[in-house]
This record gives C-alpha cells, sequence and structure tokens, in this order.
C-alpha cells in the first residue's frame, strides 16, 4: 500500500521566504534556510521549494546578521539546502531549459516542478522525465475558478492560458511529468480549505499521484483532501510556518484518522 504524504512547500523571493496570498501578496517571513532546518527536524515527508521572484540576480538578500551567509545564486541555495535534507527536496521555479532541471539536480533537488513549460516549452517535460525519470519531474498547475470552470494560469499566476485544467493534467501526464501539483490560486494564504471537486476531477483524470495545495488553514483541511478524494499527497505552506510544532501536530491528526498516513 502506498503511504499518502504531508508535504510542506516554502516559497522564494529574493533570497527571502514569505508568506503567500493569492499569488499577489508575499509578506516576508525570514531566512528560508532556518526554515529548511526546521523541516528537516520535523521530518517531513517531502519539502517543495518554489523560487517565486522576478529577476535570477535578485537572489542574494544582502544581510550579514544572520546565522547562515547568504547566498548568491539560486543554485548555491539549493546546494546548501540539499546538503542539510534529510527529505526528499523538490524545487521549482524559473527552470526554462534542459541545463536549469540538471543544474538542480546535480545541486541537491530530488525532482524538479515544471509550470510554464507546461505552455511554452512543452518538449522540456519530456526531455526531462527521459533524462532522470518521471518520478523526478512534477507538473505544477496553477489554477482559478472562472465561471466555475477551473481554468489554468502560468508565469507566477500572471498568465491566463484558457486552459481547462483536468485537460492540462492530462497533458502533463502524456508529456512525461510523474506527479502533479495542483494549486488552487483562489485559496493561496485564505486557510478557508482546499477545493475538493477540483482536485477530485484531477486525481480521476490521471493516473499519476496528484498533490493538492491552496487552503490549508486547520488540520481537518488536510483530512478532508485525503479522506473525500483521490489525491496521493496534500501541501501548505502558510500554515506550517506561524504555529509552533504545526507539521508534527498535523501529521499526527492524519495519522489518528487514517491508515496510510506515511
Amino acid at each position: 500500500m502506498h503511504k499518502r504524504r504531508l508535504i510542506a512547500v516554502l516559497y522564494l523571493k529574493d533570497g527571502w521566504m514569505v508568506r503567500s496570498e493569492d499569488f499577489a501578496i508575499h509578506n516576508f517571513i525570514g531566512d528560508p534556510v532556518a526554515h529548511v532546518e526546521r523541516m528537516a527536524q520535523w521530518d517531513v515527508d517531502e519539502l517543495v521549494v518554489l523560487d517565486i521572484g522576478e529577476e535570477a540576480s535578485r537572489f542574494d538578500h544582502h544581510r550579514l546578521d544572520y546565522r547562515y551567509a547568504p547566498v548568491t545564486t539560486v543554485l548555491d541555495f539549493i546546494n546548501r539546502v540539499g546538503g542539510q535534507c534529510c527529505m526528499p527536496l523538490t524545487f521549482g521555479g524559473r527552470i526554462r531549459t534542459l541545463q536549469d532541471v540538471v543544474l538542480r539536480i546535480q545541486n541537491g533537488a530530488d525532482k524538479v516542478t515544471l509550470n510554464t513549460a507546461l505552455d511554452q516549452s512543452p518538449d522540456l517535460v519530456t526531455d526531462a522525465a527521459r533524462a532522470f525519470g518521471s518520478q523526478a519531474v512534477v507538473a505544477s498547475i496553477d489554477y482559478r475558478i472562472l465561471e466555475g470552470k477551473a481554468r489554468v494560469f502560468t508565469g507566477g499566476g500572471i498568465q491566463y492560458t484558457g486552459h481547462d485544467a483536468v485537460a492540462w493534467a492530462r497533458r502533463a501526464q502524456d508529456l512525461g511529468a510523474g506527479e502533479i501539483l495542483l494549486n488552487a490560486m483562489d485559496r493561496d494564504g485564505m486557510a478557508g480549505g482546499f477545493d475538493l471537486d477540483t482536485i477530485a476531477a484531477v486525481a480521476d483524470a490521471v493516473s499519476i499521484p496528484v498533490i493538492a495545495c491552496g487552503g490549508a488553514g486547520r488540520n481537518d483541511h488536510f483530512l478532508a483532501v485525503l479522506s473525500q478524494t483521490p489525491a496521493m499527497a496534500v501541501a501548505a505552506g502558510n500554515i506550517f510556518h506561524f504555529k509552533e510544532n504545526a507539521y508534527p501536530v498535523a501529521k499526527a491528526f492524519l495519522r489518528s484518522h487514517l491508515e496510510d498516513i506515511r
């Protein structure tokens, strides 16, 4: 029996870890390396790090009063946290070429997420899967509900594609992706619960694992996803950053209700 996972997500912007809301508001909340260290102490099932900065040159946060000296590039960051991670590390953001994939994996990532590439350079999904295996390629699908339909956005949630999220997930699977990271933009940072209908529709439409993201505010929100949809994992960012021992408490809660939790 495959165990289902509770995944932590960190958002990086300009070298800092941020709290995200509606893909538009980003509150700076600290040194990302320290937060990765805490996730390792919590023994999280998996860590997804998404670099949502706009310019590659803006990764250095230029602060010297932190325990960890600032790194200058995203690859330096991956190399640093990859050495500390005792959990699978998935890295996404600004990946445009196969060389970008190679460098992230060579520097410590176990998997990469591809989002804009699904639309602008779909061959990259296939090429990356051939080079490293489908298990190393996660298709990141961001969507909003528009007129009752789940519609896909790319480019950090800015570019409307018009594609249906279910069809987009099938396409990602056909291109070679090994997992789907399904992120409800409307629910990002709202803490009001997950979009169970769309999660179930996408998970029913593909044979690869679906990771549901967007909307966690309470531990029963995680339970709803894993008990009411076929999703193989549930992911969240903000909820794990502001509560003491948030991840271990959430994991214990899920294990008290479900038998197939890792």
